[in-house]
């Protein structure tokens, strides 16, 4: 069950949030300041904070900030303070949503729920498991027999590019395409060679092959998609 922690002072408003997020099949747990919320939030892993700014003893804004240096967990911020300043600031501090007071319970729900259907497609599809290899994508972490396996970045990129086309003949021109860095940085030819070279190295074994080359055309992913963790 996905665990909610609700941060807020006025607590008919706290239990309230708790009676209808309960009711939607969610686990809520009040905290009524930061004191509170700071002992709850290392106890076990949120999947989701629910915050206000105003507090009696701190900023929500910097306790955002907080929270986001120690989890990936979304964070909704649910405030009277609705000034464009405010909200920016708020996505600023790393909010996934902003919602102002006053508001509508169903619509905060639905808001709630939304965000947490797309965290868990997006954790599907970045975790994964195939024959004895292990990934973890958002940490740019892997494991080979249940020991840490050693990946580049742009190996991590064509992993991925791999698991997400299972069975696909990929042109070379488009896994270049798909290796070209945010930040502008080109891969050439050249480079995806020893890169393709190098991951097959890394995640194969002697008996277990999982990039098939395509003379001509380009490479396969031969193994299945990556089994969601």
């Amino acid at each position: 069950m996905q665990e909610i922690l609700i941060i807020e002072d006025d607590e008919l408003l706290n239990d309230g949030l708790c009676f209808n997020l309960q009711k939607a099949g969610l686990r809520p747990t009040p905290a009524y300041n930061l004191k509170q919320a700071k002992e709850y939030m290392d106890r076990q892993d949120w999947s989701l904070f629910l915050l206000d700014v105003n507090l009696p003893d701190g900023n929500g804004f910097r306790f955002a900030e907080e929270i986001r240096r120690k989890s990936p967990a979304p964070i909704v911020f649910l405030t009277a303070q609705d000034m464009d300043e405010d909200m920016m600031r708020g996505f600023e501090a790393g909010a996934d949503d902003y919602i102002t007071k006053p508001f509508n319970v169903k619509i905060v729900i639905q808001r709630i729920q939304a965000i947490l259907r797309r965290c868990e497609k997006t954790e599907k599809k970045t975790c994964c498991r195939f024959g004895n290899v292990e990934v973890d994508f958002p940490s740019m972490s892997a494991k080979k027999d249940g020991k840490p396996l050693a990946l580049t970045p742009t190996e991590f990129r064509l992993l991925k590019v791999f698991l997400d086309n299972p069975g696909q003949v990929l042109t070379r021109e488009v896994l270049l395409e798909k290796l070209w860095d945010q930040d502008g940085n080109f891969v050439d030819e050249h480079t995806l060679t020893i890169n393709i070279s190098r991951l097959r190295g890394k995640i194969e074994d002697e008996n277990v092959s999982y990039i098939k080359t395509v003379y001509g055309m380009g490479y396969q992913w031969m193994g299945q998609k990556g089994a969601d963790r």
